[in-house]
């Protein structure tokens, strides 16, 4: 939106006020040569059109503030400061600078649910006719999250962690590398170095946990699906947001599709052949795009209809040369974070692929492993081999918090939230041990042996409870859920 275009709309408006009033004086009678329902029939003519002008110029003011609030707050400050002179509108004007975008995203929500209501079919899963649509990142407004880290000087006692029970609920034949969750919270999936993926169900898993599980009908089996289609390592897992459809990333520069419906299938369905190790994967919240973190530096973004791949359209300035170890999208697909391998965290625009920040060091020289959204998107939880777990603020890129006292550095650890996103769980090798911290103190509120034999080298919370899997070097995969 150009400069001249925002300047002509912004004055056009008070022009248009300007004249209402001097036609409305000009071209009246003097009051007197009126009678009074002459002059009642005069203001039910004119009061409409000055008030609608008027709250048309009001509806400008405000788009113009939180257009400028938006772009301050991203540290895009000579694009708010050319917004700002051209519109006339104060540089520290006081508006939340995320309203903007909330605006936007239930604005979307509704028209696309009034689209539907309409009779207009959306495009089918994986129908080949599909093309990337302009409204790419398009999705329904946010889930609400927690404000209380954008307080970064409170002061209190931290919370005390639930006590939790664990069991061991299978056993890969290889070490267990990585887990994802759907998004309801009813199945778990695992990866393998055997490159087998299992299919856990949520009910099983707690019904085997019961004392007398096994003296009903026999052994509770949790495994409902087990996947082989994959030559190398599984690196990564997600789970289409609306569909049955699980996909994996591998060593083997591929990524499955496997349909977890079908009780008897074993293959994938679809598989998108890329060209690099494809080291982390992330479903857009729409399902119809995916993020492929590999070991090119730039995220692959594929359309999930047509297979096509498009990358960043501004990779040739980033001057950046490392693989990827984790993508993640935001929770209404606005963004999405990489964590690669030089220790840089990355914000990328979910509309153009553009970084649109960059943390360098975030974890100095070492590793960042792990990064993914707070479920507000105003923060990004980061994991790194400098033994550190960071909390970092998008929009002005500090670091908010600083979680220590676990030591990795060898494996490609994880940091997560728990569901409420009240605690952070990470591991620390040396001890064996899942730690457990505030997430608004910053301290350390229990420790938890794994019962791995070895540090469990992923950990994966529920997104919709207090459970949680850690994946283990010693092929074992164990279920963690709170003692009620």
């Amino acid at each position: 939106m150009g400069h001249a275009s925002l300047n002509s709309q912004r004055f056009k408006t008070f022009e248009q006020i300007q004249a209402q009033i001097s036609s409305l004086s000009l071209s009246f009678p003097p009051k007197s040569h009126l009678s009074d329902s002459q002059m009642d029939e005069l203001q039910r003519k004119m009061e409409p059109n000055l008030e609608q002008t008027l709250q048309e110029g009001k509806l400008y003011r405000q788009i113009n503030a939180l257009i400028v609030a938006y772009l301050r707050d991203y540290n895009l400050t000579q694009a708010a400061s050319a917004v700002a002179s051209a519109t006339m509108t104060p540089l520290n004007v006081d508006t939340p600078p995320y309203k903007l975008i909330d605006l936007v995203a239930k604005g979307l929500a509704v028209e696309k649910d009034e689209m539907l209501k309409g009779g207009v079919p959306s495009a089918a899963f994986l129908d080949s006719g599909a093309v990337m649509p302009v409204t790419y990142g398009s999705i329904p407004a946010p889930r609400t999250g927690y404000d209380r880290f954008a307080v970064h000087d409170t002061k209190g006692s931290s919370k005390s962690f639930p006590k939790h029970e664990t069991r061991h609920v299978s056993e890969h034949k290889n070490l267990a590398r990585c887990a994802r969750f759907s998004l309801d919270g009813r199945f778990v999936a695992t990866g393998s170095a055997d490159m087998s993926i299992k299919l856990f169900e949520i009910s099983k898993i707690k019904q085997m946990m019961l004392p007398d599980a096994n003296t009903r009908d026999g052994p509770v089996r949790p495994v409902i699906r087990t996947f082989y289609d994959h030559i190398q390592p599984i690196n990564d897992l997600d789970f289409h947001p609306q569909s049955t459809v699980l996909i994996s990333g591998a060593k083997d520069h591929t990524i499955k599709f496997f349909d977890f419906s079908k009780t008897v299938a074993k293959r994938a369905f679809r598989v998108i052949q890329d060209t690099h190790n494809v080291r982390s994967v992330s479903f857009h919240p729409s399902g119809d795009f995916l993020l492929a973190g590999t070991d090119h530096p730039v995220a692959h973004l594929y359309d999930v209809n047509t297979f096509q791949c498009y990358l960043s359209a501004n990779v040739q300035d980033l001057g950046i040369s490392a693989s990827i170890n984790q993508v993640r999208y935001s929770s209404n697909g606005d963004m999405y974070v990489t964590a690669s391998k030089d220790g840089a965290i990355r914000l990328w625009d979910g509309v153009t692929a553009n970084c649109v920040r960059s943390i360098v060091g975030a974890h100095g020289t070492a590793e960042a492993t792990s990064a993914s959204f707070t479920k507000d998107q105003r923060f990004v939880l980061s994991c790194g081999k400098d033994s550190s777990v960071k909390l970092w603020e998008i929009g002005s890129g500090k670091l908010v918090k600083q979680y220590l006292g676990a030591a990795h550095t060898q494996l490609r650890c994880q940091a997560v939230f728990n569901e409420t996103e009240e605690f952070v769980l990470s591991i620390d090798e040396q001890s064996n041990e899942i730690v457990v911290w505030d997430a608004l103190t910053a301290e350390i509120v229990a420790r938890l042996p794994s019962n791995h034999i070895g540090a469990p080298r992923w950990l994966e919370h529920s997104p919709t409870e207090a459970a949680f899997v850690s994946c283990g070097t010693d092929r074992s995969v164990r279920f963690w859920k709170e003692i009620l």
